[in-house]
Protein backbone atom coordinates (compact mmCIF):
# COMPACT_ATOMS: atom_id res chain seq x y z
CA UNK A 1 0.00 0.00 0.00
CA UNK A 2 1.39 3.38 -1.03
CA UNK A 3 1.81 6.13 1.47
CA UNK A 4 -0.61 9.02 0.81
CA UNK A 5 2.02 11.59 1.77
CA UNK A 6 4.54 10.28 -0.78
CA UNK A 7 2.14 9.64 -3.67
CA UNK A 8 0.21 12.90 -3.36
CA UNK A 9 -3.07 11.05 -3.74
CA UNK A 10 -4.98 13.68 -1.76
CA UNK A 11 -3.85 16.38 -4.14
CA UNK A 12 -4.48 14.50 -7.38
CA UNK A 13 -8.27 14.44 -7.08
CA UNK A 14 -9.94 17.05 -9.28
CA UNK A 15 -11.64 19.84 -7.34
CA UNK A 16 -15.32 19.24 -6.75
CA UNK A 17 -17.72 21.43 -8.66
CA UNK A 18 -19.79 23.67 -6.36
CA UNK A 19 -23.44 22.77 -6.10
CA UNK A 20 -26.08 24.58 -8.15
CA UNK A 21 -27.28 26.51 -5.12
CA UNK A 22 -23.75 27.53 -4.12
CA UNK A 23 -23.14 28.88 -7.65
CA UNK A 24 -26.53 30.61 -7.66
CA UNK A 25 -25.81 32.26 -4.31
CA UNK A 26 -22.35 33.40 -5.48
CA UNK A 27 -23.81 34.94 -8.66
CA UNK A 28 -26.52 36.69 -6.63
CA UNK A 29 -24.01 38.14 -4.16
CA UNK A 30 -21.73 39.32 -6.96
CA UNK A 31 -24.65 41.00 -8.75
CA UNK A 32 -25.68 42.82 -5.58
CA UNK A 33 -22.09 43.98 -5.05
CA UNK A 34 -21.88 45.32 -8.62
CA UNK A 35 -25.17 47.16 -8.13
CA UNK A 36 -23.95 48.71 -4.88
CA UNK A 37 -20.70 49.74 -6.56
CA UNK A 38 -22.65 51.42 -9.37
CA UNK A 39 -24.84 53.31 -6.89
CA UNK A 40 -21.84 54.59 -4.93
CA UNK A 41 -19.96 55.57 -8.11
CA UNK A 42 -23.02 57.40 -9.42
CA UNK A 43 -23.49 59.26 -6.14
CA UNK A 44 -19.85 60.33 -6.03
CA UNK A 45 -19.92 61.43 -9.68
CA UNK A 46 -23.14 63.41 -9.24
CA UNK A 47 -21.89 65.20 -6.14
CA UNK A 48 -18.30 65.71 -7.30
CA UNK A 49 -16.82 64.37 -4.09
CA UNK A 50 -13.12 63.65 -3.82
CA UNK A 51 -13.31 62.20 -0.32
CA UNK A 52 -16.04 60.76 1.82
CA UNK A 53 -17.46 62.74 4.68
CA UNK A 54 -19.76 61.50 7.41
CA UNK A 55 -22.72 63.08 5.66
CA UNK A 56 -21.90 61.53 2.28
CA UNK A 57 -21.50 58.11 3.92
CA UNK A 58 -24.93 58.48 5.51
CA UNK A 59 -26.46 59.46 2.19
CA UNK A 60 -24.85 56.48 0.45
CA UNK A 61 -26.12 54.14 3.17
CA UNK A 62 -29.63 55.52 2.67
CA UNK A 63 -29.37 55.01 -1.09
CA UNK A 64 -28.14 51.44 -0.66
CA UNK A 65 -30.86 50.66 1.86
CA UNK A 66 -33.51 52.10 -0.42
CA UNK A 67 -32.11 50.16 -3.41
CA UNK A 68 -32.24 46.86 -1.50
CA UNK A 69 -35.98 47.15 -0.85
Amino acid sequence: MANVLTTGAWFSDPPKKPSFFARLLRVHIEARQRRADRIVAQYLANHGLNKLTDDSERQIERLLFKASN
